[in-house]
């Protein structure tokens, strides 16, 4: 399949700079750019432990923050237009608060539009702001810079305004944002960590009841992400294609069980008596969804009792009914996967993200961590000509200020 190359080399987690040097270089730029001492405020990617795909079906998630930002310096502007500056594109664009509305552009500046719009289309009318935006997140390697980095632009368009919004419906505006200003039809799972994020915890996530409780990641273990660097180029219409497949299956799986309003109401059990009801590509999608969701509640009791084989087989499991079920891996991920596999100290590994690319997430002994990054990145340029980059993570905070500590709402 083609592909294309992903050139997001500096955010390598020795390279990234300290917070303190990231803030005061980006305060120091602000002044430089407008004139005027910011307020800074940043907001994590993430990597998804188990749960891939469930989260626009109303199932369950098990994501974790990592330490690696969007990072928005900003200050009030008395008109109503937003300047905002991007580090990573080089490149300035101006908006009028009252010329926000029309389609996607593919374009870094969607994102400041998306998230000025929904604010304003949920009744907090806006006045102008200069955005100074840095980003760490690596892009295009299912690590959720775009929630990031809508995330960190609702927190300081509210607070550069004075606007009292809870977290959650922060989060909520967030997804508006990347639903109808940047075209992605995601769950609520990318922005809900970004926000909510807890150092040293992964979260459960009931992406129904938007409940969550934490989950303690074992201090001797590490998440450790390998980028495959390829993102294939279909990625982003295959995901809002399996969206369009599940939503097919619920229709057709509702004739026979009346009362179910998405995959989540489904268990096992009737998907395969009702299984003559679908055809066979939307039973398989159907399927990945279904026996995900038990997935993620079998690895949160897992990791609660601090069983990390049993969570470990979980993530493998995972990663085939993704390849095979719902279609969404690709020869790197595989061949990332296999890998891990036969490494020493790892747990577990799977693809993370939407998929067609991007990175793996791989539990790891932190112990093996420094052995496991060098095998891997030799053994994956050997098989694919690919040198990858590798990202020895722990769970992070979620969205907060800097340097006055985590958000409040």
């Amino acid at each position: 399949m083609p592909y294309e190359r992903i050139d997001e080399r500096a955010a390598i987690a020795n390279r990234v700079p300290s917070p303190e040097s990231t803030g005061n270089r980006l305060a120091a730029r602000f002044r430089e750019m407008f004139g005027t001492d910011p307020h800074i405020f940043r907001a994590p990617g993430r990597v998804n432990l188990i749960g891939e795909h469930t989260d626009y079906n109303d199932g369950f998630v098990m994501p974790a923050a990592i330490g690696f930002y969007s990072w928005i310096a900003a200050g009030r502007r008395e008109d109503r237009l937003l300047e905002a500056y991007s580090d990573r594109f080089d490149e300035k664009i101006v908006l009028s608060l009252d010329a926000l509305e029309g389609p996607p552009r593919q374009h870094w500046s969607d994102f400041v539009r998306g998230v000025a719009a929904t604010f304003e289309g949920a009744g907090h009318r806006l006045s102008g702001a200069n955005l100074l935006i840095h980003g760490e997140v690596p892009l295009g390697a299912g690590l959720s810079s775009s929630a990031s980095l809508e995330v960190a632009i609702a927190l300081a368009l509210m607070a550069t305004q004075e606007i009292a919004v809870p977290r959650l419906e922060m989060a909520k505006l967030s997804q508006t944002a990347e639903h109808e200003y940047v075209g992605t039809r995601c769950g609520i799972m990318d922005q809900f960590i970004a926000t909510f994020g807890a150092s040293g915890n992964a979260l459960l996530i009931d992406c129904r009841s938007l409940e969550y409780r934490l989950l303690p990641v074992p201090a001797n273990l590490r998440l450790v992400v390998c980028n495959s660097m390829v993102k294939h180029e279909h990625a982003s219409g295959e995901y809002n294609r399996r969206r369009d497949d599940c939503e097919i299956g619920v229709k057709l799986l509702a004739q026979r069980l009346p009362g179910i309003h998405a995959l989540r109401d489904v268990d096992l059990a009737n998907l395969e008596k009702h299984r003559d009801a679908l055809p066979e590509t939307i039973y398989r999608r159907c399927r990945h969804v279904v026996s995900e969701n038990q997935r993620v509640l079998d690895a949160a009791k897992a990791l609660e009792s601090c069983d990390m084989d049993k969570f470990g087989g979980l993530m493998y499991a995972s990663h085939a009914s993704l390849r095979d079920d719902y279609e969404v891996s690709c020869r790197e991920l595989d061949v990332l996967v296999e890998l891990a596999a036969a490494s020493p100290g790892v747990y577990g590994a799977r693809m993370t993200g939407g998929g067609f690319g991007g990175c793996t997430v791989n539990l790891v002994q932190s112990d093996a961590a420094a052995g496991f990054e060098a095998h891997i990145a030799a053994t994956y340029r050997q098989a694919t000509g690919i040198t990858p980059d590798i990202y020895v993570c722990e769970a992070a905070e979620g969205a907060e200020t800097w340097p006055e500590g985590s958000f409040q709402e």
